[in-house]
């Protein structure tokens, strides 16, 4: 038993031999035809690297076609100007007890600061007519003597159909009226605004008195369009 044993030992180291003998025979062989060595087993994955630099930027590219074409779009017209300010004047009187029937009353001067605003104006005042017959009389505006043409005429009027037999009799009202409203197209500059009273068309002026016993005012603004 010990000898068969001892046989068997022996030929497994032999076949063990050869067979590393042929192995390294054909790796031999392989790095001779190939020039290489036989791939090992895959290993272990590393970890992962620090990231790259930025590379070098790419050619530009070749330019786009041209767009569809765009609808006809509306004209503003913009200006870039200075933030409105308020400018307005205020002129009074206290007691002005005029009783002209033609004629200016009273003025007061304003300072227009743009040629493309317009001028809002009141009269604030008693305002009386008498007459014996039928008669009207008219209050208005002017303009460094003209009356406003944009749009029209600032004025009021008062009429009476029936007047009173005598012109001292009891039928006597003062009334506390207004005469107001805008005007365009006055030139920037020194404007003198006045307040007139005269007649009617086509009817004949009466016995008119103007800021009795009371405060008369004339109020200027100047406002943008």
């Amino acid at each position: 038993m010990g000898s068969l044993h001892v046989l068997l030992s022996v030929l497994f180291i032999l076949h063990v031999c050869g067979a590393q003998k042929v192995k390294r025979q054909k790796e031999t062989e392989f790095v001779d035809k190939y020039g290489t060595c036989l791939q090992g087993p895959p290993g272990t994955q590393g970890r992962d690297g620090n990231p790259g630099v930025n590379g070098i930027p790419g050619t530009p590219g070749i330019p786009g076609r041209d767009g569809l074409k765009g609808e006809k779009g509306e004209c503003l017209s913009e200006r870039f100007e200075d933030p409105w300010k308020p400018n307005f004047k205020q002129c009074a009187w206290s007691s002005l007890n005029y009783g002209i029937d033609l004629g200016k009353i009273a003025d007061c001067t304003f300072t227009k600061l743009r040629s493309d605003s317009a001028l809002r104006v009141l009269f604030s005042g008693s305002l009386r007519l008498k007459c014996k017959a039928a008669c009207c009389q008219r209050w208005y505006f002017t303009f460094n003597g003209a009356e406003c043409a944009g749009p029209l005429p600032i004025e009021s009027i008062i009429y009476l159909d029936q007047g009173s037999p005598e012109l001292n009799s009891t039928i006597n009202i003062h009334r506390t009226s207004a005469v107001e409203g805008l005007c365009e197209g006055v030139p920037a500059g020194l404007v003198d605004v006045g307040i007139w009273v005269g007649t009617c068309a086509d009817y004949p002026k009466g016995d008119a008195s103007t800021g009795w016993n009371s405060v008369s005012r004339v109020i200027i603004e100047e406002l943008p369009k």
